[in-house]
């Protein structure tokens, strides 16, 4: 049975605090009635509760609108700890370390690539290594290699490789290293605290998608609804062709997960920590558990943007071998990359003070609004570019950072549609060849590593990313700006 939902806003719902005696903090959900009934069929809501038990958390446990279970916190979910008296949870952050979202523009149209969808589809199939295994021959990263780029992030194999151009940094989320060059507010990754086991797994993945929900996408700008910020983001027109790349750390951060939940379920009792459920394992934030786990998780967050920085490089060598013409021509510049799966110490105000936290964002993007000192100063005017990708064969979006964010979700908006159904319903009721045919039926070219995969990622296995993208712009957590659809993917 759901918990007692109070509706308190259009959009926005609360589990009071009387819902259970070790709450510390009440639930804030940010959803439609319609989006909200999925919730309910899954543990979405007893995990958000769960999470308002933890030591040190402030002001609210908060559940957006794409949310749906997950690893003891629920995928979709942003809590803020004290930064002296709370906690840090691997389950906070999940397996995938900075999964997160990267977009780049072109100043193509779609008379121009449609075209050559196909050829341009199967050319970066090529370059860019997808599935579980594979990787390119020609690009071989060293152990001490991987352990510069556990440190230095996407600047490295920029540097190092000449894997992109040389300001691309400037345009990610903390500039591509973890921490950035500009905060330095919290540990400095160590990769002496990486297990072999984890830098074994990550040795051949920078670089390659993945498989899963991960997924690169060449897209056509829909609608444009902010033509100011999207002027600012390079977006200056319906039908220009925009490409979104969606992945993570790959094995490197999720045995980086799995190393220290171990080392926390056994931390808990050392600390005197009675927990809901043993997946919200977590120590404090000043023990050396928490602290070694920051270290550690810093490798994998810088891994994750490098990975993301070489797919990029490869894009482009795709574009100049289809249309042959160099790639800044065609400008395949980024606009921005962003984490989704991270925790951060930030500066919230909380109760009218202004708090140290750290934000544990799961299935969350940040969403800062102009002004904002950790936004780069080329959008610093404008506001943060918030990327939220949909399902294979829907829309995905750009939405803007606001202010109100601030106040009602430590900066925090969505991160895409959400799943509604399982992999394993998928795979009951679809089958590869259908969901193809139906695709490239509305104009969108699939090119993928496994038809298992293909049917796992059916549209309808997601929430719509329209209704979640509504909801966040409602309630002021992050704006419309242009709305951008597939036609062409490239799946693991």
């Amino acid at each position: 049975m759901a918990p007692p939902l109070e509706k308190i806003g259009n959009n926005v719902w609360r589990i009071p605090t009387s819902y259970r005696k070790d709450m510390k903090v009440p639930v804030i959900v940010y959803a439609s009635e319609k989006l909200l009934e999925k919730m309910k069929t899954d543990r979405t809501l007893e995990q958000a509760v769960n999470v308002a038990t933890l030591p040190g958390i402030v002001k609210q446990s908060t559940v957006l609108p794409d949310a749906h279970e997950g690893y003891g916190f629920p995928i979709g979910g942003v809590a803020a700890m004290d930064a002296s008296e709370g906690v840090i949870s691997p389950g906070g952050v999940g397996y995938d370390i900075n999964c997160g979202v990267r977009l780049m523009v072109t100043n193509l149209t779609i008379n121009e690539v449609r075209p050559r969808i196909v050829e341009l589809v199967n050319t970066v199939f090529r370059n860019v290594p997808a599935g579980l295994g594979s990787r390119r021959k020609d690009f071989v990263v060293t152990h001490s290699d991987l352990d510069k780029i556990a440190m230095e992030g996407a600047r490295y194999v920029i540097e190092k490789y000449g894997l992109g151009w040389s300001e691309d940094f400037r345009r990610m989320e903390e500039e591509g290293r973890y921490p950035s060059y500009k905060t330095g507010s919290i540990p400095d990754p160590d990769p002496s605290l990486v297990s072999r086991e984890a830098k074994a797994r990550g040795e051949s993945q920078i670089g390659t998608l993945g498989s899963g929900n991960h997924f690169l996408e060449i897209q056509r700008v829909d609608k444009i609804f902010d033509p100011k910020a999207a002027k600012a983001m390079g977006i200056f027109q319906e039908g220009q062709i925009t490409v979104l790349i969606h992945c993570g750390s790959r094995g490197y951060g999720h045995q980086i997960c799995s190393d220290y939940l171990r080392v926390m379920e056994r931390a808990v009792a050392k600390y005197g920590l009675r927990l809901p459920d043993r997946e919200l394992a977590c120590t404090p934030t000043n023990s050396p558990e928490a602290t070694q786990y920051l270290k550690a998780f810093g490798c994998a967050v810088n891994f994750a943007f490098a990975n993301r920085q070489a797919i990029s490089h490869w894009v482009r060598q795709s574009f100049e071998q289809v249309f042959k013409r160099p790639a800044d021509e065609m400008g395949l510049q980024i606009v921005y990359d962003v984490c989704h799966n991270i925790v951060k110490l930030e500066k919230h105000k909380v109760d009218g003070s202004d708090v140290d936290v750290f934000v544990h964002r799961k299935g969350a993007t940040r969403s800062f609004p102009a002004g904002h000192p950790l936004i780069p100063h080329i959008y610093r005017d404008v506001g943060q570019p918030v990327l939220i990708p949909g399902s294979m064969g829907t829309a995905s979006w750009v939405l803007l950072g606001n202010p109100k964010a601030m106040e009602l979700s430590f900066g925090s908006t969505a991160h895409g549609a959400g799943r509604e159904m399982s992999r394993s319903g998928a795979k009951r009721r679809y089958r590869g060849e259908q969901v193809l045919r139906e695709l490239e039926s509305r104009g969108i070219f699939v090119k993928g590593d496994s038809m298992e995969t293909v049917v796992e990622e059916v549209d309808a296995a997601y929430k719509s990313v329209d209704e979640v993208v509504e909801v966040s712009h409602q309630v002021g957590i992050g704006t419309k700006v242009a709305r951008l659809v597939p036609i062409g993917v490239v799946k693991g």
